[in-house]
C-alpha cells in the first residue's frame, strides 16, 4: 500500500523522525490545544497529557506503523491499529479530527525538523499519515455500526443501584441503564468510559474494565482510587470515589474493547496484578455462565490479601468451575489467605498447558515480566493477550 518512492524516503528518515517524535508530540498538542480548546473538554485525559504518557503512545504507534509499512510495503498493517481504533470509538472520536490532527502534527514534523523536511519527505510521510488514518477511520465506522451508536455519540445515561467497597481504595458500582431499556451488547473483557464533570467545570474521560459478566440488565465497573506517589492523584477516580453513590446516574460509554475472551475450548490462563483482576473476573463469571467445563487457571498478585479487590468473586467462581484452579501471591499477608504464596509472581513454579490462551492485566512492569515468564516456559508469543490501562505504552517502548 506504500508507495515505492515513499517508502524509499520513510526508510531514510525514519531515524531522523523516530528520534525527534517526543518533542515533535509535545509541540503538536501544545499548539492543537491552544488553538482547540475544546477538545481537552470530553475527550483526552488531561492527567495523561500531564505525566506524558499519550505522546509517547502517539509517537510509538507512528513509528510502529511506519516501521510495519516499510517490513511489508504491500501491507497496510490494520491488525496494529485495532487497540487505538477501539480507544478513539470509546471517547467519541470522528473522522473530521484527523484533518484536524493533521493540520498540527505535520506543523509540529515540519518545526522540529526544518530543512529536512523538504517537499517530497514530507509528501511520504503525509502518504503514511493518511494511510493510517484512513484504517482507523474504516475500523472506527465499523465499531460504531456495531455498537449501534452514532460516530461521536456512543454515550448513555446509567442509573448507580449499588455501591460496595472492596477494598480501603477500591469501590464497585453496580448499574443498570436508566432508561429501562437493555444495555447493548458487550463481551468479556471490555471496557467503557466514563464521562465526568469536573469542579472546574471540564469534562473527563476514563476507561474501566466490565467487571462483571456482560448481561442484559445490569454491569458493574470497580475503580480504584488512583494515587499519585510524587504525581497528581487521578481525578475521575477521585471524584467517583467521593460522590457517586446509589441512586445518581452516570454518563458511559458503549462497551469496547479488543482483548476478549476468546470462544474456543481450549485452556485459559488469566493473568493479573492489583486492579488488573476486574477484565478477568467478568471473563470468570462469563465463563461460569456459558462455558463451565473450560480448564482455567487465575494467577493474581497483589499487596496483600486486603488489597486484593474482587478476591471473593474470584475464589467463588474459581470454586464454582469444575476444572479451574487459582495460586495468589502477595508481597505480604500471605498466611491470611489459605494456599497463597508470599513473595513476587513466578510461573516457573507452575505447571501451564503449552497451547494455552492467556490473558494478562496489570501494571506494565509486571506483564512485561510474566510474559518474559510465559515465553520461557513455552507459551508461544502468539497465544498471549495483554490489555492495558490507559495509553499503550507498551508499544511506544519498543
Amino acid at each position: 500500500m506504500l508507495s515505492a518512492e515513499s517508502a524509499s524516503l520513510i526508510r531514510a528518515t525514519l531515524p531522523a523522525v523516530g528520534g525527534a517524535l517526543d518533542e515533535i508530540t509535545t509541540r503538536f498538542y501544545a499548539t492543537m490545544f491552544a488553538e482547540h480548546p475544546e477538545l481537552l473538554d470530553g475527550m483526552f485525559n488531561r492527567g495523561n497529557q500531564a505525566s506524558g504518557a499519550q505522546r509517547r503512545a502517539l509517537a510509538g504507534s507512528i513509528a510502529a506503523f511506519a516501521g510495519a509499512l516499510l517490513a511489508d510495503p504491500g501491507t497496510r498493517p490494520d491488525t496494529l491499529l485495532a487497540r487505538i481504533a477501539h480507544k478513539h470509538v470509546a471517547v467519541g472520536v470522528t473522522e473530521d479530527q484527523y484533518t484536524i490532527v493533521h493540520k498540527y502534527l505535520f506543523a509540529a514534523i515540519a518545526d522540529v525538523m526544518g530543512e529536512a523536511i523538504t517537499p517530497d519527505v514530507a509528501a511520504a510521510w503525509d502518504e503514511v499519515y493518511w494511510l493510517m488514518a484512513r484504517a482507523l477511520i474504516a475500523q472506527e465506522a465499523r465499531l460504531y455500526l456495531e455498537a449501534q451508536v452514532q460516530p461521536g455519540h456512543p454515550w448513555r445515561q446509567w442509573t448507580v443501584i449499588e455501591r460496595r467497597q472492596e477494598t480501603p481504595d477500591t469501590i464497585s458500582f453496580l448499574l443498570r441503564p436508566a432508561d429501562g431499556a437493555c444495555a447493548p451488547r458487550a463481551r468479556a473483557g471490555q471496557y467503557v468510559s466514563v464521562r465526568v464533570q469536573m469542579p472546574d467545570g471540564v469534562h473527563q474521560l476514563r476507561q474501566y474494565s466490565l467487571s462483571s459478566a456482560p448481561g442484559d440488565q445490569m454491569r458493574r465497573i470497580t475503580v480504584k482510587r488512583v494515587t499519585g506517589e510524587g504525581a497528581p492523584d487521578g481525578e475521575v477516580s477521585g471524584l467517583l470515589h467521593r460522590t457517586l453513590k446509589a441512586g445518581d446516574e452516570l454518563t458511559l460509554s458503549a462497551p469496547f474493547g479488543d482483548v476478549v475472551l476468546d470462544d474456543t475450548d481450549t485452556p485459559l490462563v488469566l493473568v493479573s496484578a492489583g486492579i488488573g483482576c476486574t477484565p478477568m473476573v467478568s471473563m470468570l463469571e462469563h465463563l461460569a455462565a456459558t462455558t463451565p467445563t473450560r480448564p482455567v487457571t487465575v494467577l493474581h498478585a497483589d499487596r496483600s490479601p486486603a488489597d486484593h479487590a474482587l478476591r471473593a468473586d474470584t475464589r467463588r467462581l474459581v470454586g464454582t468451575l469444575p476444572d479451574a484452579r487459582a495460586t495468589f501471591w502477595y508481597e505480604r499477608g500471605a498466611v491470611e489467605e489459605p494456599g497463597s504464596r508470599t513473595g513476587l509472581i513466578n510461573l516457573g513454579t507452575l505447571e501451564l498447558p503449552a497451547d494455552a490462551s492467556v490473558y494478562l492485566c496489570g501494571p506494565l512492569p509486571f506483564m512485561r515480566e510474566v510474559r518474559a515468564q510465559l515465553l520461557r516456559g513455552g507459551i508461544p508469543a502468539r497465544n498471549i493477550r495483554y490489555e492495558v490501562f490507559g495509553p499503550d505504552l507498551w508499544l511506544a517502548d519498543a
